[in-house]
């Protein structure tokens, strides 16, 4: 009888605390979403109020000081002149409080104001609210680029999709970035180190990597072993996309892209179509990363028309922007100009 009503009592127990836990977060993000709103409208108040001033700079000025001060005296450090600024920027960024959500803390929309640009902005809002990102790893995603990325082989149609909807996994194109950023790992740009070294950080630093990665993707294995007629070949890393309901095979590359990786990376997909898919998955996608993607060997390869085999670049460090951008031009040329040529232009 005990032992019954111990089983009893814990299952109970769990659904209580589940129930509790819901609540305090459901509070939680009340009371926070409360506080967004609430410097949503003193940011509508003071652009209000400033529109009435005769000479708009210097009333606006004014406006904040005296702000700053009054409410700081009353209500404390959070009112102080720089989150007024804040605030009033908070307003021209966001101008319709409903499309506020309320998933999103008051500093993740202060990471979400350093982005310019207003369809990256809304699409960090909605992946953001999408997939949960901390504060911290919504500021490595703008820092990263990750909308310019996302965007790079896009139409103006889906571009505008993404700003919408966020990132859209239909396709095994949709899963795949050009360049990965791996900055997290700690290696310098200079410094020695062989491929096995690469795959321990990456598999020591996997949430990082599941990151930078994208959405649904689970861990399975590292160095998965192979065999065919007695010979034995490994797999460098090997996720599940729990979106796509598929397989995604990733082999690491120092130094420059060649056709024996290509191959090689072929066999492993070809093998695992055969003998590890199960019914109902969809086609493993193979993927190489490597320090250097070697444009031609993708044009003269099955990489360029394969729909489940692909080659990116990796970066050991987070560029600057401007670095980043021009990278993300001359592959866009290259793109267009494959797809010139293609139509016989």
């Amino acid at each position: 009888m005990d032992e019954i009503l111990s089983r009893d009592f814990e299952s109970i127990y769990s659904e209580v605390r589940h129930v509790i836990e819901n609540a305090r977060g459901s509070i939680y993000r009340n009371i926070n979403f409360n506080m967004v709103l609430a410097y949503w409208n003193i940011g509508k108040i003071i652009v209000e109020e400033e529109q009435k001033g005769s000479n708009r700079a210097e009333y606006g000025t004014y406006l904040l000081k005296l702000l700053a001060e009054r409410l700081t005296d009353e209500f404390g450090r959070g009112f102080t002149l720089t989150n007024l600024r804040y605030m009033r920027q908070f307003y021209f960024a966001f101008p319709i409080h409903h499309a506020l959500r309320d998933e999103l803390s008051w500093t993740h929309y202060r990471l979400l104001l350093k982005v310019g640009k207003e369809d990256a902005r809304s699409f960090y809002l909605v992946e953001t609210a999408k997939n949960k990102w901390s504060t911290r790893e919504l500021e490595r995603q703008i820092d990263s680029l990750l909308y310019e990325r996302l965007a790079l082989s896009k139409d103006p149609e889906e571009v505008k999709k993404l700003s919408t909807q966020g990132q859209l996994i239909k396709t095994s194109k949709d899963l795949i970035k050009d360049p990965y950023i791996l900055e997290f790992l700690g290696i310098k740009q200079q410094q020695n180190f062989l491929e096995k070294d690469l795959e321990d950080l990456l598999i020591s630093r996997l949430q990082e990597f599941l990151l930078e990665l994208g959405a649904g993707f689970a861990f399975v294995d590292r160095q998965k072993r192979i065999t065919v007629d007695g010979d034995h070949y490994y797999i460098d890393l090997v996720f599940y996309n729990y979106i796509l309901k598929c397989f995604v095979l990733i082999d690491l590359k120092l130094g420059k892209l060649t056709h024996q990786d290509i191959g090689q990376l072929d066999f492993y997909v070809r093998y695992f179509e055969k003998e590890e898919k199960q019914s109902g998955d969809n086609p493993t996608i193979g993927l190489i990363l490597c320090s250097n993607k070697n444009e031609a060997m993708v044009k003269y390869t099955l990489l360029n028309e394969s729909k489940n085999l692909f080659a990116s670049k990796y970066k050991l460090y987070l560029p600057s922007e401007e670095e980043l951008k021009k990278e993300l031009t001359r592959e866009r040329e290259f793109i267009e100009q494959e797809k010139r040529l293609a139509n016989g232009e």
